[in-house]
């Protein structure tokens, strides 16, 4: 399992779920909140595909962030 952590002050929430749900398809996704985090805990066959959609869900959360305004 890899877990990505978001700080609330880099990204938007809602950018993060997009991601999320976009990434879906392709392994298990699990989602909670922290103070000043949103964590993603990605799970699937193998360590490389878990670091590999993990790697391409944060871009995607970070590119939608910058496209949105940043963060709020």
């Amino acid at each position: 399992m890899r877990e990505l952590r978001f700080h609330r002050d880099l990204y938007r929430g809602e950018c993060v779920d997009a991601a999320v749900q976009l990434y879906a398809r392709y392994a298990t996704l699990t989602t909670r909140e922290e103070d000043a985090h949103w964590v993603v805990c990605v799970e699937a066959s193998a360590p490389e595909r878990e670091e590999r959609i993990g790697n391409e869900l944060a871009n995607y959360a970070l590119g939608l962030t910058v496209r949105d305004g940043g963060p709020r």
